[in-house]
């Protein structure tokens, strides 16, 4: 019984993919507005029923689409927090493929998939925040999003000069003293050391390292 079980819940699974991989296809070549659950379901081989009974409608098909989850699961921590917003950054651009640059694009350009992507950014915000250990943890969260949002735009949409010939590691050593900032509430007892219990200084700072208390 468990294994027929098991088994279903693998093809359910395998479904979802298929539907979801269609349906980034066909936002990204056709848009949101041309794009149908009856051609999604075409093209992912199944019944557009089953499109429905996973998805709903054709907007929430969109926002499980471009989900791209913080990737914050640290039990709490705020460090561990933003070295996953730092991780999730590094992936982003390090080569986005074409259907996700065209499914942001759609996101910055029709009015109804900004909606459906404001909702999940803020429900992003939202589970940020909780990790976030300062009374604006809620703008703190909401910046961190911005920040990793604005890069990938500037770098994989209008093709910044700079952020193109600047390599993710790069981006990710620099932004590191100001990300850590915003997850911590610039709780310095909370800043990623250098192994000998000194603070480190954000790169080409003149500050002294501040040593923690044993």
């Amino acid at each position: 019984m468990s294994e027929a079980v098991t088994s279903r819940s693998a093809q359910r699974r395998t479904t979802q993919k298929r539907i979801l991989d269609a349906a980034r296809t066909l936002f990204a070549e056709r848009g949101f507005d041309r794009t149908t659950i009856r051609a999604v379901a075409a093209l992912a081989s199944v019944d557009p029923r089953l499109v429905s009974h996973y998805y709903g409608s054709k907007g929430l098909l969109f926002t499980a689409a471009v989900r791209h989850h913080v990737g914050h699961d640290a039990d709490g921590d705020p460090v561990a927090a933003s070295e996953a917003m730092l991780t999730s950054l590094g992936m982003k651009i390090s080569g986005l493929p074409e259907t996700s640059i065209a499914m942001l694009r759609s996101m910055l350009t029709h009015p109804e998939a900004a909606e459906l992507a404001r909702r999940e950014i803020d429900d992003q915000i939202r589970s940020l925040a909780a990790t976030i250990r300062a009374d604006d943890a809620a703008v703190r969260a909401a910046l961190l999003l911005a920040t990793t949002i604005g890069i990938t735009v500037a770098r994989e949409l209008l093709k910044v000069s700079e952020l193109r010939a600047a390599s993710p590691s790069t981006i990710a050593a620099i932004l590191e003293p100001a990300f850590h900032a915003l997850t911590t509430g610039g709780d310095a007892e909370h800043q990623p050391d250098d192994g000998e219990g000194s603070v480190r200084p954000a790169p080409g700072s003149q500050s002294r390292r501040i040593r923690r208390p044993r």
